[in-house]
């Protein structure tokens, strides 16, 4: 994909590997919100805006290097794109979300955020995040560690999180910010088993943890969406770490990708 970088932007030369809807509502980052035709997007103390124009899209941010990175602007979709529509499967699907990219997310933004994520639907999800913004006094800024950290279990409970509350403040206390940056050198299976040792991590908020924050695409998160499409094309089952495990050994290394593209057209109805 063709793209150039200036002093405060960066500008998109492409509608076909590149498109902020499916990018941003394919579930897997939820601090942006759009206003009007213009998408706002947040990560830790970073904004960036993205305009659509007649050649591609415009992203203006205050961090070139950090959003080229974010928007893994340097990986060839249409090559991914090409291999994975060699499964039947998935051809609707790239045709629909073909927009979308996987983020490069501040990994512990997404541990918090994916342990909220649980059970929970992407409106609610957001309002929980927004509302721990405001609390730290941080507008859209992400929380840093240790301001979650000296918040109490009430305050998570008044913010809406739920039976989440008790798990996000132990998860808080086993997170060490040096700790989870190392484990970026270990095996996905290591590295998984790591990860369900905290708090309010299970199975799929670990695959998702591993496939937004550590950029793992040999993980395929399964939730309600990907649970009924697998029941409905493949074998019936009602395990669902087994059918992480098989739907990995269908797509490889390219499991990730092909787990967004599927989520997000299921999500829409179309099936």
């Amino acid at each position: 994909m063709k793209y150039k970088k200036f002093d405060n932007c960066i500008e998109i030369y492409s509608k076909q590997d590149f498109n902020p809807q499916h990018i941003l509502e394919c579930g897997q980052i939820f601090s942006y919100h759009k206003d009007g035709e213009v998408y706002h997007v947040y990560s830790k103390d970073k904004h960036a805006q993205i305009e659509e124009t007649n050649e591609g899209y415009k992203i203006i941010c205050d961090d070139v290097h950090y959003f080229e990175n974010f928007f893994d602007l340097k990986t060839d979709y249409s090559k991914i794109k090409e291999k994975l529509y060699n499964f039947e499967i998935l051809q609707k699907p790239i045709q629909f979300g073909y927009g979308i990219r996987i983020l490069k997310n501040d990994i512990f933004e997404v541990i918090v955020s994916f342990i909220i994520s649980a059970n929970n639907n992407i409106k609610r999800i957001q309002k929980i995040i927004n509302a721990l913004k405001q609390k730290c006094a941080h507008g859209t800024n992400f929380p840093k560690h240790e301001e979650l950290l000296a918040l109490s279990q009430e305050d998570f409970y008044k913010l809406g999180l739920g039976y989440r509350a008790p798990q996000l403040y132990k998860a808080l206390r086993q997170i060490d910010e040096q700790q989870i940056l190392q484990w970026q050198d270990l095996p996905t299976p290591q590295l998984r088993k790591k990860l369900l040792l905290l708090s309010g991590v299970g199975p799929k908020v670990a695959d998702c943890i591993l496939l937004f924050g550590y950029s793992r695409k040999d993980v395929f998160p399964v939730d309600t969406w990907i649970n009924k499409m697998y029941n409905k094309y493949y074998s019936p089952l009602n395990n669902r770490e087994k059918i992480a495990n098989n739907l990995v050994n269908i797509f490889g290394d390219l499991s990730g990708y092909a787990q967004q593209y599927l989520f997000y057209y299921q999500r829409s109805g179309r099936e």
